[in-house]
This record gives C-alpha cells, sequence and structure tokens, in this order.
C-alpha cells in the first residue's frame, strides 16, 4: 500500500470516524468552503446511535442564492427548533455513555446558541471535536473551487455518501467497540465522532490510530 495522500475533505457536520481516520493520518488536509451546496449530505447531516439504531439528524438550511448557493454563504434556519431538538435527541442517546457527562456541557453551549452561517457551526464543532480526540493538525481551506484536483485526494463526496461507494482508501473494517446500545443493536460502524468520543472518551485516539484509509 502507497503512502497516504494529501486529502480534501467536505465541510462536514460532526463527520463520522472516517473523516476523522484522514484527519489524523493525512500528511495534509484541505477542506473545501467554496463548492456549491450539497443537499442531504454529510454538510449538514450527521449520524448517531439511538436505541431503535442509527439515526440521522439534519440541520434545516436557508440557501441564500437558491441552489447556486456557496457553501460559504449557507444561513442556518433559524425558524425551526431543531438546535435544542438536536441536542435532547444527543443527550437522551448518550446520557448512559461513560464520558457524556464530561463533554456535555462543551456541545451544549455551541448547539443552544449556533452561528448565523453553517460553516461557522461545522467548523465551531470540528475544533472541539478535535480538541477532544487529542488531534492536534493544522487544516488549511480552500480559496477557490475547482471541480478535480490533482494534488489532494478527493474525498468531498465519499463522506457520508447518499449511497455507498467504494474507492482505494476507504476504511474496509472498523473495529467494534461497546456502544450504549449493544444489548439490543449489533455494533453500528463509522457513525459521528459524538459517538466514539462518548463511548470512548481519551480513548477515542487510540481507536482512530488503529484505522488508517486504505486497510
Amino acid at each position: 500500500m502507497p503512502s497516504l495522500p494529501p486529502v480534501l475533505l467536505p465541510p462536514a457536520s460532526l463527520p463520522d470516524l472516517e473523516f476523522f481516520a484522514w484527519l489524523l493520518h493525512a500528511p495534509s488536509v484541505n477542506i473545501e468552503l467554496h463548492e456549491t451546496f450539497h443537499k442531504q449530505t454529510c454538510r449538514n447531516r450527521y449520524q448517531i446511535s439511538t436505541a431503535q439504531g442509527k439515526s440521522i439528524l439534519s440541520i434545516p438550511v436557508v440557501k441564500t442564492f437558491g441552489n447556486h448557493t456557496p457553501f460559504s454563504a449557507v444561513e442556518i434556519d433559524r425558524s425551526q427548533n431543531w438546535n435544542v431538538i438536536h441536542f435532547r435527541t444527543i443527550e437522551a442517546a448518550y446520557n448512559k455513555s461513560p464520558f457524556f457527562i464530561y463533554y456535555r456541557d462543551y456541545y451544549e453551549d455551541i448547539f443552544l446558541s449556533p452561528p448565523k452561517l453553517l460553516v461557522d457551526f461545522n467548523l465551531g464543532l470540528l475544533k472541539l471535536c478535535m480538541k477532544l480526540a487529542g488531534i492536534h493538525k493544522k487544516i488549511d481551506f480552500t480559496v477557490k473551487f475547482s471541480k478535480t484536483t490533482e494534488d489532494f485526494y478527493d474525498m468531498r463526496l465519499l463522506i457520508m455518501p447518499k449511497q455507498k461507494i467504494s474507492h482505494e482508501w476507504e476504511i474496509k473494517t472498523f473495529k467494534p467497540y461497546i456502544q450504549v446500545f449493544s444489548d439490543r443493536n449489533n455494533f453500528l460502524p463509522n457513525l459521528s465522532i459524538l459517538d466514539l468520543l462518548f463511548n470512548l472518551g481519551p480513548e477515542s485516539t487510540t481507536y482512530l490510530k488503529a484505522h488508517i484509509p486504505g486497510k
């Protein structure tokens, strides 16, 4: 297996473990900020574990320029009470996890006072998750949109895709860990980083180190 390439990642909301494996292992990381907003993707959706199984939470948005709105201009829809609902859903799902009590206040502060722009919400949460996961990595951001790229491996449409897409650097297997509802559900792999942090806490870094893209 050749060395892992630099990676171009989407501006995801509370992204999955594959995203964070790239953050940890890639020699350099760029995040796309200038693409046109892709609906029903990781840009405003994330996956958690509940008593009923996997649940996808979606952040309602306002596209100020219609279908041509760049991601950097997408606003969070403040006409809905989504942020309180999301946090209560997360709390109900993870309040019995080992580390939720230690991290809940950080997330509550962000969810209950979200910024105007989705990009600021996503990046604020990303910064927090990286800190809690022990990932100290410099991230660069695109300065303009390019449909294709030669300098980076393009993961923009491969993180939490609408349909499974196989590619040469996918992580084939995620090692099971104890989840809150392991007594009633099979292991749910590659959920939002929230699931890993609330269940493994400081051991999240060790888990991610063991999951290298392409293996």
